[in-house]
């Protein structure tokens, strides 16, 4: 278990991001946490077309809850995090959040967004569920919450 701090991907919102108001629209978020997923794997040394083209399966996400705090804007710095909440036999449910970065050091990131993502693992031919290998789960076991 990891007592250290969540692995966190910087983002930043552009207009493509927001809706007519002006705000990132909701869906975005999801694409956000995505990202940081992805940047997480690959930061952990996990590529997953890698996974999938020498082992043969992949992640897919089978379930989201996301619950909105704040609104981002356009040029808004976020900082987006990424940390195992649970880890089973065939899935995971990563925790995570996207952040308001302060304008100061010294000033607390403002929470806009938080959610729980679940993965599952997934032959890449059939999409049927099967066990993650076990060297992956070695290697995303030090980032489980």
């Amino acid at each position: 278990m990891s007592t250290g701090e969540p692995f966190t991907w910087p983002v930043r919102v552009y207009w493509e991001d927001t809706d007519a108001g002006g705000i990132v629209f909701y869906a975005n978020y999801l694409k956000f946490f995505e990202r940081a997923r992805t940047e997480w794997l690959r930061h952990l040394g996990v590529a997953q077309q890698k996974l999938r083209d020498e082992v043969g399966g992949m992640f897919v996400v089978s379930a989201t809850q996301v619950q909105y705090h704040r609104p981002a804007r356009l040029d808004d710095l976020l900082l987006v995090t990424a940390r195992i909440e649970e880890a089973g036999r065939a899935s995971l449910t990563i925790r995570q959040q996207a952040l308001l970065k302060p304008q100061q050091e010294d000033q607390d990131s403002t929470l806009l967004c938080e959610g729980s993502i679940r993965v599952g693992w997934v032959d890449a031919q059939t999409l049927r569920p099967q066990r993650i290998p076990a060297a992956v789960l070695a290697v995303l076991a030090p980032s489980a919450a």
